[in-house]
This record gives C-alpha cells, sequence and structure tokens, in this order.
C-alpha cells in the first residue's frame, strides 16, 4: 500500500509553477466537500487549513444529522426540503457514522404560540415561545412532507400524556403530548471530514491537501503557503475558495478583499457519565423548550449523554470554549425536564464549543439567523487576478447539496462540464458498507478468517472506521492488533500506527481528537497517551522533544477548550472561572 506522506510528498513536488485550478482555504465539512467534488470533475484542487482537517466549526456540532424542523417557523422550506433530503442520503451514503435517531418533542400546552409562529413565519424579530400541540403536530406533518424525497426512516407519531410517559418515563409529568419523528445522528463528524479529503486525492492525482499549513502571503495572483514543520511552497490559482468559516472575514482581508460577511454565534455543548439517563432514553433523543424558550437536546452518544446547545453571539473562534454558566444552564435545563433523575457537575466529562459562521446580521435573537448557505463572489481586481467565492453559513447536513451549488458555479467558472453527480456516492469506509444483518455477517467472516482476528472485533472496528476496517486489518506494521491503549483498551496499537502513517497526521492531537474518538469518550490517560504518542513519533520519525511538546500540547487542549485534566487514571473536569 502506498504510503500517504510519499504520496502527497511527491504530488507537490509535480506542481509546475504553483499552477492549479482552484485553491480552497479551510477544511471544514464545507471546505472538504468542495474538494471532494470538483476532484470528481477533474479539476486540480488544492485544499490547505492553517490546522487540522475538520478541526473547527466542523468539530464542534450537536452531532445532528437532521433536516431542521426549527427551520420551519422561520419560512425556510427550500433549506428543509434540501436538509432532509441530504440527511437521507448521508444515512445511505455514510452508514458507517450516520444513524437513524428517533426523537421525542415534549408537549407543554395545546394551542399556545399559534400567533408567535404566524408573526416569525411573517418576518418577526422575536424569537417563538412555547409551542404547544397544535403547532407541533402541523410541524411535524409539513416535516414528515419535506423528507419524502429518498425517505428511508418512518414518519412521526403523536402521543397523549399516559403513552408519552411510557415512552419517556422519566419526563416531567407537566407535559399534555409528546412527538416521535426521526432525524440522524454522526457518530465521528471529525473523522468523516477527513474522509471527505482522502475520497477527493483518490479521485483525483491532480489534486492536493495541506493540513497544519498557514498562508503567508498573497501576491500578484501567488499564494505562499507555509506548514508546520516550515517547508514553504506557492500555487497560482485561476479561482480561490474561501471555506474558512468563521475566520472567513480574516482571510478575505488577507487576499485583499476586505468585507463583513461573517456574524457568528457560540454553540456550547456538554457530555454526560449518566448511565440511567442514557437508558431511559432508550436509544431517543429529547429535543426539548427549556425555560427561557431556547430549543435544547440530549441524547446517547457512545455510551454518554450528549446535551447541547447555547447560541450566543461570539466572535474569537480561536478561544472559544464552554463556559461555567452554560455548564449551569444545561444541567438546570435537564433537571427541569426530568425531575426524577440526579444532575450535577460531576457527571460531566467533557465540554466543547464552536462558532457558527452565520451570515452578518441585525436579528434581534441568535436563533432567528438564517442557517441556509450563500456564496457571494469578489470579481477579479488589480493585484488580484482571481475571484474569490466566499462560503457563508450552511450547516453540518448540507454540505453535499452545498458543495455541488459551488462546484457547478466554479466548472462554468472555468468553461468546464460535470462529470459525475456526488448524490449517490458513499464517503471512505462507507463504500460497500454491508447495510442488512446478513451482509454485515459475511463481511465481518470473511475479514475475520482472511486477518485471523475473532469475528466480535472486526464488528467493532467495522462500526468504528466502517469498510476501511478490512485494510487497517491487512496492515503490514511491526505494531499488532493485540497490543492495546493503556485506559482505552477498545483502540489497539495497529490502529493507531495506521493512523499515523496512512492518514495524513500531523500532531497527535490529530489522532486523538479527530481521526478517533478516545478523547470525546473519555478514554485518554497520561499513559495511554504517551503509548499513542511513542507509535506516532515512530511512524512520522519524531524525536524525544517534538514527543514531549506533542503529549504537553494535547494536555493543554484538553485544559484550555474541553475542561479536563488529564491524570494517569483519566480525565476529571477541571471548573473555570465565568468568563468576564
Amino acid at each position: 500500500m502506498t504510503d500517504m506522506a510519499a504520496d502527497l510528498k511527491q504530488r507537490f513536488f509535480e506542481l509546475q509553477d504553483g499552477e492549479i485550478d482552484v485553491v480552497i482555504l479551510g477544511a471544514g465539512v464545507n471546505g472538504a466537500g468542495l474538494f471532494r467534488d470538483l476532484s470528481l470533475q477533474g479539476v486540480n484542487c488544492l485544499i490547505v487549513d492553517k490546522a487540522d482537517f475538520g478541526s473547527g466549526t466542523s468539530a464542534a456540532p450537536s452531532r445532528l444529522i437532521h433536516g431542521g424542523l426549527k427551520y420551519l417557523e422561520t419560512g425556510e422550506f427550500r433549506l428543509v426540503a434540501q436538509s432532509a433530503l441530504e440527511r437521507n442520503l448521508l444515512l445511505t451514503n455514510a452508514p458507517h457514522c450516520v444513524e437513524a435517531l428517533p426523537t421525542f418533542v415534549p408537549v407543554f400546552s395545546w394551542m399556545r404560540g399559534i400567533p408567535a409562529a404566524l408573526r416569525t413565519l411573517f418576518g418577526s424579530t422575536t424569537a417563538p415561545r412555547s409551542r404547544g400541540a397544535v403547532l407541533i403536530k402541523i410541524g411535524l406533518a409539513l416535516y414528515d412532507f419535506f423528507g419524502s424525497r429518498n425517505r428511508v426512516m418512518p414518519r412521526h407519531r403523536f402521543l397523549l400524556k399516559g403513552r408519552a410517559l411510557k415512552e419517556m418515563p422519566h419526563v416531567t409529568p407537566q407535559i399534555v403530548a409528546g412527538g416521535i419523528y426521526y432525524d440522524a445522528k454522526i457518530s465521528r463528524p471529525e473523522r468523516l471530514v477527513y474522509e471527505l479529503v482522502n475520497d477527493g486525492l483518490e479521485a483525483n492525482k491532480g489534486s492536493l491537501a495541506a493540513n497544519s499549513t498557514r498562508l503567508v502571503s498573497a501576491t500578484d495572483g501567488l499564494l505562499t503557503f507555509r506548514r508546520s514543520d516550515g517547508y514553504a511552497f506557492s500555487a497560482k490559482p485561476k479561482l480561490v475558495v474561501n471555506a474558512a468559516g468563521p475566520w472567513i472575514d480574516h482571510v478575505n482581508a488577507a487576499l485583499g478583499a476586505p468585507a463583513h460577511l461573517i456574524g457568528g454565534t457560540k454553540g456550547s455543548h456538554i457530555l454526560l457519565d449518566h448511565p440511567e439517563l442514557v437508558r431511559s432514553l432508550n436509544g431517543h433523543m429529547i429535543y426539548f423548550e427549556a425555560d427561557d424558550g431556547r430549543i435544547c437536546l440530549v441524547y446517547g452518544y457512545l455510551g454518554q449523554a450528549l446535551v447541547g446547545s447555547t447560541d450566543i453571539p461570539c466572535d474569537d473562534p480561536d478561544n472559544v470554549r464552554c463556559e461555567e454558566p452554560e455548564i449551569d444552564y444545561f444541567l438546570e435545563s435537564l433537571r427541569s425536564l426530568l425531575p426524577s433523575l440526579r444532575f450535577d457537575r460531576n457527571q460531566v466529562t467533557y465540554s466543547y464549543s464552536g462558532i457558527r459562521p452565520l451570515p452578518a446580521s441585525d436579528a434581534s435573537s441568535p436563533g432567528l439567523i438564517s442557517r441556509d448557505h450563500s456564496a457571494p463572489v469578489f470579481e477579479p481586481q488589480a493585484g488580484r487576478p482571481f475571484p474569490i467565492i466566499s462560503l457563508v453559513g450552511g450547516k453540518w447536513t448540507t454540505f453535499r447539496g452545498f458543495a455541488e451549488e459551488v462546484a457547478d458555479t466554479v466548472l462554468t467558472r472555468l468553461k468546464r462540464s460535470r462529470k459525475t453527480s456526488t448524490e449517490p456516492l458513499a464517503i471512505g469506509g462507507g463504500r460497500n458498507f454491508p447495510v442488512s444483518a446478513d451482509e454485515r455477517t459475511r463481511w465481518i467472516k470473511q475479514v475475520a478468517a482472511k486477518a485471523g482476528v475473532e469475528a466480535s472485533r472486526v464488528d467493532e472496528l467495522l462500526g468504528r472506521y466502517g469498510t476501511t476496517a478490512a485494510d487497517i486489518l491487512a496492515y503490514r506494521s511491526e505494531s499488532n492488533d493485540d497490543q492495546r491503549i493503556s485506559g482505552a483498551q477498545r483502540y489497539s496499537a495497529l490502529e493507531i500506527d495506521w493512523i499515523a502513517r496512512q492518514e495524513m497526521v500531523v500532531h497527535l492531537s490529530d489522532i486523538v481528537f479527530r481521526r478517533t474518538t478516545m478523547a470525546i469518550e473519555g478514554l485518554l490517560t497520561i499513559q495511554g497517551l504517551r503509548e499513542i504518542g511513542a507509535i506516532a513519533a515512530a511512524a512520522l520519525q519524531w524525536d524525544a522533544g517534538r514527543l514531549n511538546k506533542e503529549i504537553d500540547d494535547v494536555v493543554a487542549s484538553l485544559s484550555k477548550f474541553h475542561g479536563q485534566t488529564l491524570s494517569e487514571d483519566g480525565l476529571r473536569r477541571t471548573a473555570r472561572p465565568a468568563a468576564r
């Protein structure tokens, strides 16, 4: 198997005079989706991110793939229809990490909210509150209608109080009814972003990708970049796409096209170690209105309970984190919703936060800012011979559709035509994924026999990496699958060696935060991190000084951005003072 680092090094060496069709700045899900689409059309692309693939906003979602039920209130019917279609497509194209999520909506009145909803629908700047049964029933019926294309999940059900409390026994008895509808969740969003980039590289040998790489100058059409190892290279694109998310305005200014396009809001989430809560949810999400009218959610995620999210105006994406008052807000909201369960700070295992790159807006409430996307263009001018297309707004679920729209614009400007649609194409480990129980059993048996491992282990890796699991188990390495990581016994040295050598890893944090979910699962210990680091150091030729710095950086990130202190025994929550 070709070593990924060697292959990319050769591609950069062959970059003649820096000429390339398109440069994409920012490798979040929107940039990565566009990179994949354009590469499939034969367009030579370079995608660059100052950090890792999928390490910014794309690493901080509610981990939902949803059709946007709440967007019905603001009349964004086109967005709901597109989101529901893309949700249905992802359930088919990324079955290794996207799965159906039945969702319970508690209802506290019969008629409330109708006048407020009508005012919002017709442009009111006041966010609706207390949505009653009639309004929710209408909304769920419309949601089913907009989700009818490529439907793969059941329609909604509406339950009276007695039946609803049987479904969700810990929900407050103050409800009068409940609705159950279907959306989806994604287990490993950061990894899917990497897979999109890798798919693009596999589709077009003329495309390139660089993470941990900064734009250092833009002069007369020549963009110069420097990687974290000091290596510098230049590119002369015909067109530039600014996919930097909340950093879009900063990047446009660096390109000589200053503008105010972004007015982001902060979304924070917490993870709870609460087995009783996870069991009581029975595979459902509860999508509920908190006491202040904000929509919140809670559902089971990799054995824990994920709770979110806030929606606070914020313009500092480099230092965003979940603050203590936000954690208090989440816990108090859960106590109100589920009064028979206990909630306290000791249950919090992890927290994270990100900036939604929403369009600049003067809306009185962040919840009223459109989640739709747009792609404004700055035409060429003196000293900048290429146009800039900025990817503004959007959301995780619609990345493929957004990428297709922008790719068609790029193709038109390059005077080329589309070769293939990405609509039916599986992503990464979703290719040839065994969907039915019989197919899964056969696939697991075949791979287990070939690799000489237990079927249960193949099943575990299939759930984690999709069909890429077969390549991992077949990989020739000095590490083996029997060597397990301290504190993270479900992970092996073989997996880590594969990831370090084959998945464009630059830093230790790439492995533990994004190529795997070890950090968010709470599986890291100091000893385990040292073992992972030693494997990565051997693969990437780090010396002792570099290895120690990589370990220190992971520990610092856990403390600063996730409220955790790493010890020999694992992770523990570290309280922080409220932001001033």
